[in-house]
C-alpha cells in the first residue's frame, strides 16, 4: 500500500488482529487483474463488518445488520469511519462484539 503519511503505524498487526476475530479477506480487482482492494468480512451475531482497503489513507468500514443482501452497498448502517488504516482499523477493534443495535448509538452519544 502506499502512503502519504509521515507517521507510521503498524497496520499489519492490525489486520492480524482483524483475522483473529474471523474477518476473511479477499482481493478486489479490476478487468486486468490489477488490485483495487483488500475487502475484508465478518458475520457475527445478527452483524456483518466490511472493511474496505484501497490504499494505507483510503480504508472504509461499516456495520450493518445482516439481513443486508449487498454488503458492499447496505441500505441499513449501524456505523461507518473512513481515513487512514489505522485510524479506521483502530475504530472497527473499538466496537463492541455485541449484537446490540442501540449500543453503537450510546458509544456515539446519540
Amino acid at each position: 500500500m502506499t502512503s502519504s503519511t509521515d507517521t507510521r503505524c503498524d497496520s499489519d498487526t492490525r489486520l492480524r488482529e482483524l483475522m483473529a476475530r474471523g474477518f476473511q479477506f479477499m482481493q478486489s480487482t479490476d478487468s486486468r487483474g490489477e488490485l483495487l482492494a483488500l475487502v475484508g468480512v465478518r458475520g457475527h451475531d445478527n452483524v456483518i463488518d466490511v472493511v474496505r482497503l484501497e490504499s494505507e489513507d483510503h480504508v472504509t468500514a461499516t456495520r450493518m445488520p445482516s439481513w443486508e443482501e449487498n454488503v458492499f452497498t447496505p441500505n441499513t448502517t449501524w456505523w461507518h469511519s473512513s481515513g487512514p488504516v489505522c485510524e479506521v482499523l483502530d475504530e472497527l477493534l473499538e466496537l463492541p462484539d455485541d449484537h446490540t443495535p442501540g449500543s453503537l448509538l450510546l458509544m456515539a452519544g446519540i
